[in-house]
């Protein structure tokens, strides 16, 4: 059989997958534009097939695959910004997943990209808590020793309200005071409502603390 080298960027792609026929028809056009050397309109199609996989077909892994290839053609054109709206789509579904290092290498990336932007560093703190959040689900010491280091890189973020959140819930874990981290989650959330995602990896540490119910009530 005769093999034909193509390049890297065509080979990325899944050929030889069986999609089924919404995703096969968006795939196509998005082969057409990588020819074409559109990148952008490539990245959109890409995009557009992981929705498909999360809504429609609830696919996770394969919609992290798709903005992950988004990802990488955004950045091929330079456009950071479009690139880390799909990197992070990739780190909350990572995490879902318990899979927390790729969450937090890609939290970190992001975060370090955007605390030294004027218009986007006060999101920084979001990508740090975030971080830290996943650290906290593999390892207390983890997500001390993370945080310390964030508040280094990013000085805002220790006078954060994410941060103080933090150091109350590191000091409820250690205690095993379920009660003291409960009220820790209850004030944050009175202020700033937490939304889906991080009200799973908050209960995901609290089933860490002896003796816990698994709720944030």
């Amino acid at each position: 059989m005769l093999s034909v080298r193509q390049p890297e960027f065509i080979c990325s792609f899944r050929i030889n997958t069986i999609l089924p026929p919404a995703t096969l028809m968006l795939e196509t056009p998005s082969r057409k534009q990588i020819h074409k050397g559109r990148f952008t309109i490539a990245a959109k199609h890409h995009i557009t097939i992981a929705e498909v996989y999360e809504s429609e077909l609830v696919d996770i892994e394969k919609a992290i695959a798709h903005y992950e290839q988004a990802a990488d053609y955004y950045k091929g054109e330079e456009s950071n910004s479009s690139a880390n709206k799909c990197l992070l789509k990739v780190a909350s579904y990572s995490a879902q997943l318990e899979q927390y290092q790729k969450a937090i290498e890609i939290y970190e990336q992001v975060g370090s990209n955007t605390m030294d932007n004027p218009l986007l560093k006060y999101s920084a703190k979001e990508y740090f808590f975030k971080a830290s959040l996943c650290h906290f689900i593999v390892d207390e010491l983890n997500a001390k020793l993370a945080i310390g280091k964030y508040e280094e890189m990013f000085p805002a973020f220790s006078d954060s309200r994410e941060c103080k959140l933090l150091k109350k819930l590191l000091e409820a874990h250690e205690e095993q005071n379920a009660e003291a981290f409960t009220e820790a989650v209850k004030e944050f959330d009175s202020i700033s409502r937490l939304d889906q995602w991080l009200t799973t990896m908050l209960l995901r540490i609290k089933k860490t603390i002896q003796g816990d119910e698994g709720d944030l009530k």
